[in-house]
C-alpha cells in the first residue's frame, strides 16, 4: 500500500497551489514531463531535486499566467524534448516512430525472400559412390 502511495508523496506541501484550478492543470503539465534524473517516472511521480525545481517552475509559469502549451514550450525549450514523456511527432522523430515498424517490414520480407528460395532450390541428390571412392573407403575400413 505504501508503493502505491510514493507519486501521491512526490509532490510536497509547500508546493500546492491555492487555486485547484491551476494545481491540476500544474499536475496535468508534470504527469507529461519526465524526470531527468528518474527517467522512467514523470515529474509529478519523482522525488528528485531536478523533479522539485521542475514542477516549481511549473507551476511559477502557470501563475505568472502561461497557458499550458506556453509552459510545456518554455520547459522544452529550457531541456530538450527528452523531457517529454509523449515525443512530439514530427522533424527528425519521425525516424525514431517509423524505425521499428521500418525494420519489422523489411526483416519479414527478407524472411519471406530466403523462404520462396529455398522452397524453389533444387534437393540434394544422393549419388552412389564411384569404384575410386568404394576402392579407397575399402582401404579405409580394413576390408
Amino acid at each position: 500500500m505504501m508503493v502505491a502511495a510514493t507519486p501521491v508523496l512526490a509532490v510536497q506541501a509547500d508546493e500546492v497551489l491555492d487555486d485547484p484550478v491551476l494545481e491540476e492543470r500544474a499536475r496535468d503539465i508534470s504527469a507529461n514531463l519526465r524526470c531527468v534524473v528518474c527517467r522512467g517516472e514523470s515529474i509529478d511521480e519523482s522525488n528528485a531535486t531536478v523533479a522539485r525545481d521542475l514542477r516549481l517552475l511549473v507551476r511559477e509559469r502557470l501563475v505568472e499566467g502561461d497557458t499550458d502549451e506556453e509552459v510545456m514550450a518554455y520547459v522544452v525549450d529550457r531541456y530538450g524534448e527528452y523531457v517529454l514523456l509523449r515525443p512530439t511527432f514530427g522533424g527528425a522523430n519521425i525516424l525514431l516512430w517509423w524505425a521499428g515498424p521500418l525494420l519489422l517490414l523489411i526483416g519479414l520480407g527478407l524472411a519471406i525472400g530466403y523462404l520462396r528460395r529455398r522452397s524453389r532450390a533444387e534437393a540434394p541428390t544422393e549419388s552412389a559412390l564411384s569404384a575410386e571412392e568404394e576402392a579407397r573407403l575399402k582401404e579405409i575400413m580394413g576390408d
